[in-house]
């Protein structure tokens, strides 16, 4: 139930773009035990200017490829499980699409069950204990 937005420059090419959700998802499968075909993301070009990042922040060596991947995901995951997500995360960025480590910041927001409606007004999670 995860919901990715990835936010990039729009001089990223469009074939590497496309790679980006099954790459966070190759990835949180691996790591957080998230389901089959739970895929939900958003991809955000940005215009010179518009996606900013400090380039030595926490020593990092940033490029123009930097990518923001945020997502929003239920409460409960390990802080072993969220290292993990991390470091597939930046590792098959590197190896399918040639993105540094350093070029990829993550933020995760956890919430709970209450938090998610996939559809027709209800909280299906909320409703399924109910029943």
């Amino acid at each position: 139930m995860p919901l990715v937005r990835i936010s990039v420059s729009e001089k990223m090419p469009v074939e590497k773009r496309k790679q980006l959700p099954q790459i966070v998802y190759d990835a949180m499968r691996a790591s957080i035990n998230i389901p089959e075909n739970d895929l939900f993301v958003a991809i955000h070009t940005h215009g010179e200017g518009e996606l900013v990042a400090d380039a030595h922040f926490m020593g990092m060596q940033r490029t123009g490829n930097f990518i923001i991947v945020s997502i929003t995901m239920r409460r409960g995951r390990t802080v072993e499980m969220k290292q993990k997500l991390y470091q597939e995360i930046a590792r098959l960025a590197q190896e399918r699409i040639g993105t540094a480590p350093d070029d990829v910041m993550i933020v995760l927001a956890e919430n709970g069950l209450e938090d998610w409606s996939f559809g027709k007004g209800v909280a299906q999670y909320v409703a399924a204990q109910q029943n």
